[in-house]
């Protein structure tokens, strides 16, 4: 575990500090992430340890986010959440993901949506970090295609 610990902890740290941008709280949800990777170590299957550590860093980020959804900050320290565009743009963008194959529908949710890079989606997948450039320029590809004949 130690050795997972030295080889990844950039990564991983690197990762949730990108989700989270707050130092502090990339560390201690790294740090979960190690603690639940401890733990579940028995059922790693031997597969990518980046990709296996980068899922269980998605699922603590997700696990957070949900757990501070219920948190009701106290008056004063409230803010605004950041506006979001909507509307037809938004449902346009959800329905061409959906009408793409899969694969690249995946890809470019956990590059543009999720926030990953393309080292990171590689060590996900097992693949080299050149193939998911171009995996990626192509799913770009199909994207802006079906953009370009909705609008």
């Amino acid at each position: 575990m130690e050795q997972l610990f030295r080889a990844h902890w950039p990564l991983l740290y690197g990762y949730l500090l990108r989700q989270t941008r707050d130092p502090e709280l990339a560390q201690d949800l790294a740090q979960d992430t190690f603690v639940k990777a401890a733990r579940s170590l028995g059922g790693w299957r031997g597969e990518s340890a980046a990709g296996w550590l980068l899922a269980i860093a998605r699922s603590v980020l997700i696990d957070y986010a949900r757990s501070a959804r219920r948190t009701v900050p106290a008056y004063g320290d409230a803010q605004l959440p950041p506006l979001v565009e909507g509307g037809y743009a938004t449902v346009l963008v959800r329905d061409i993901l959906e009408r793409l194959p899969a694969s690249q529908a995946q890809l470019l949710t956990l590059v543009y949506l999720q926030g990953f890079s393309l080292v990171e989606v590689a060590a996900m997948t097992g693949r080299s970090t050149g193939s998911i450039k171009t995996a990626v320029w192509r799913a770009r590809a199909a994207f802006a295609c079906m953009y370009g004949d909705e609008r």
